[in-house]
């Protein structure tokens, strides 16, 4: 194949070092995993049943591009009743990373900033970049905090929309109502877009979850089904925000991914209904062993919601420590994945406890041979 046909931005698109990891650990023999970000809980029955039923009784043809009524319809008075928004409208979506690539897509013109936290989930660069947008990193580190401060200093007459992502992947971090609500008022003060990535919002272990939506109308929040319920392979999102926005993201789903899979939507309806308290305080309980394993040996900001841990390597560069890691068949992701710095390194403990513990010993272990 000639390579001339590759477009452009291709070029400035890497391939996903989590992936990467994933595909490693297909290589390696019995690996302690604790690299993917992967709920260890199955999807609950109901839910399960529901997709089956609704493959049976023949809903298996596309759905009409915002979502079948009776899921679109139960998020939008859910929505209505947390928000009450004059204007904010529910859009199913392929994914959560469906609803980020649409938003994108349909604010940005080449040439527009967009606005990240680092560290940052990979995903939110590669999509600006495919949208013809340049992302401008804004550092967090060392308590991976947001700072409204740093975020105005950045601000150009080209910035056109700030995403922010809590509780955060890859560090764990819960933004504060305060924060929440001066990033809010920023945008808002500037007539820029913030949209805000809730994907992990029902994995808060110390306080309540807070939305930036709460205090501007504009702000545009993607969501979905794929943590909170184990769905992550049947990529179900929604987003909500701004009809005007989300009539063009609907516009756009409609040559794209045409619709969220049909029996997934049915099966959605069902989840909304499942307890899932049991499984937030399994991971709330692993969280607190990480941190008693590690707080000793390392540096580590505590992570207070999502699955993820993202600890300061205790020696040499975060690469060099994976690489370590990886020859005691324990595999972690390095900072540099989510980040411009090769400092920490993520581990996810949505693992069953006994894989857990055994990543942390190495862990501790790894953390002495320099010491």
């Amino acid at each position: 194949m000639n390579d001339a046909w590759i477009a452009e931005r291709m070029k400035h698109i890497d391939a996903s070092g989590i992936r990467k990891a994933f595909d490693m650990a297909k290589s390696m023999k019995d690996p302690i995993n604790l690299s993917i970000g992967l709920p260890d809980f199955d999807v609950p029955g109901p839910v399960k049943a529901a997709a089956i039923a609704a493959i049976e009784g023949g809903h298996n043809a596309y759905t009409v591009t915002q979502g079948i009524p009776e899921l679109r319809g139960r998020l939008q008075a859910a929505v209505d009743e947390q928000y009450r928004h004059a204007d904010r409208q529910v859009l199913i979506t392929s994914g959560t990373s469906g609803g980020l690539l649409l938003g994108l897509c349909c604010v940005v013109n080449p040439g527009d900033e967009v606005i990240i936290f680092d560290p940052y989930f990979g995903m939110y660069r590669h999509l600006a970049t495919l949208a013809g947008g340049t992302s401008v990193l804004v550092d967090t580190y060392p308590d991976f905090r947001p700072d409204v401060a740093k975020v105005e200093a950045v601000l150009t007459e080209r910035t056109k929309c700030v995403v922010v992502n809590t509780p955060v992947n890859p560090t764990g971090i819960v933004a504060t109502a305060d924060e929440l609500r001066s990033l809010a008022e920023l945008c808002r003060r500037r007539d820029i877009l913030l949209i805000s990535d809730e994907v992990y919002r029902s994995f808060c272990y110390d306080g309540p979850f807070a939305s930036p939506a709460t205090w501007n109308e504009d702000v545009l929040v993607v969501d979905g089904f794929s943590k909170t319920y184990g769905m992550t392979g049947w990529r179900l999102g929604y987003a909500h925000g701004p009809s005007r926005l989300i009539q063009e993201m609907a516009k756009l789903q409609q040559f794209s991914f045409v619709c969220a899979p049909s029996l997934v939507q049915y099966a959605g309806v069902v989840a909304l209904d499942q307890d899932l308290t049991a499984q937030i305080d399994s991971y709330r309980r692993k969280r607190d062993m990480v941190v008693e394993a590690l707080s000793e040996d390392f540096e580590l900001a505590l992570p207070e919601g999502a699955f993820y841990a993202f600890p300061r390597a205790p020696w040499s560069t975060a690469m060099e420590f994976v690489a370590e890691a990886i020859k005691r068949n324990l595999l972690i992701i390095p900072g540099n994945v989510f980040s411009r710095r090769d400092s920490h390194f993520r581990i996810s403990y949505a693992v069953d406890d006994a894989t857990l513990r055994r990543g942390l010993d190495i862990l501790r272990q790894l953390a002495l041979v320099r010491a």
